[in-house]
């Protein structure tokens, strides 16, 4: 069994870098030879030196500044709000099951319905500006939050709750000692998927019709077949996406410490 254990290692620190690096750089160095011995078609796969180009020009000119604030605060606002309503309305059909089998119905059919079709009546009410996007984006994270907060109340074992009963807890002690901290446990491990379906579904919406923001960058992109633009977009959305992941990661391991691990 030890040396079993011996034979699959871990990588992690130093070695994990180093394996990151060696993968991502032979990657970026196949592009690179591939696309300049016109293997692959630059026209249609970018070069990466001219990525690189564009990447800093935006930088350098401040262009990239406002809309990648506008992406960002599109998300946080439609993350704080997808999760304040999906804990709202989890808690509330969770703990009342009358209205949970009235309205069951209608949340499943709304959740099914493919949500890039509302997006263009969300844009129609409010507009081509940040609350369209931010309505959208919410109805993509209210769903998963929903989820996993009903789940989670409707999960709790009943022998804690009757022995919660027994020592005298009321209804508020037993919201705040047993249904909030089991709620709460599903809602951390569904962090990353709301901040992640927070962030996507900004970009696509942006994408769909804006006046600003990075999906609006890229669309510019494509309009004028930019692709070395295209995929400068792309390394700006994906360097977001990894860093508002770590922040999940370190809010969820911060919250969390009091569980086993």
């Amino acid at each position: 069994m030890s040396n079993a254990r011996r034979g699959k290692r871990i990588l992690t620190g130093p070695r994990l870098l180093v394996a990151w690096i060696l993968l991502y750089g032979s990657l970026f160095i196949a592009w690179d030879v591939l696309t300049a011995h016109k293997i692959l078609p630059p026209f249609f796969f970018g070069q990466p030196i001219d990525v690189w180009k564009q990447l800093v020009d935006w930088f350098v000119t401040g262009t990239i500044w406002e809309h990648l604030w506008v992406t960002l605060l599109e998300t946080l606002l439609s993350f704080t709000a997808g999760l304040l309503l999906g804990l709202a309305g989890g808690f509330w059909l969770g703990l009342d099951r009358s209205s949970s089998a009235l309205l069951s119905p209608a949340i499943i059919s709304f959740n099914s319905m493919p949500r890039v079709v509302i997006a263009p009546i969300f844009m129609l009410w409010f507009g081509l500006g940040i609350w369209s996007k931010v309505a959208f984006s919410t109805s993509l994270v209210f769903f998963i939050i929903f989820f996993n907060v009903y789940r989670g109340v409707r999960d709790i074992n009943p022998v804690i709750l009757a022995n919660a009963r027994m020592i005298g807890a009321d209804r508020r002690q037993l919201l705040r000692t047993v249904y909030l901290p089991s709620a709460l446990s599903w809602v951390f491990t569904s962090l990353h998927a709301a901040v992640g379906m927070a962030y996507v579904g900004v970009v696509v919406s942006e994408y769909l019709g804006s006046r600003k923001g990075v999906g609006n960058l890229i669309l510019q992109a494509e309009g004028t077949f930019d692709i070395n633009g295209i995929f400068a977009g792309v390394v700006v959305l994906t360097v977001c996406a990894i860093m508002l992941d770590l922040l999940v990661t370190l809010v969820e391991r911060r919250l969390l410490s009091w569980q086993p691990q």
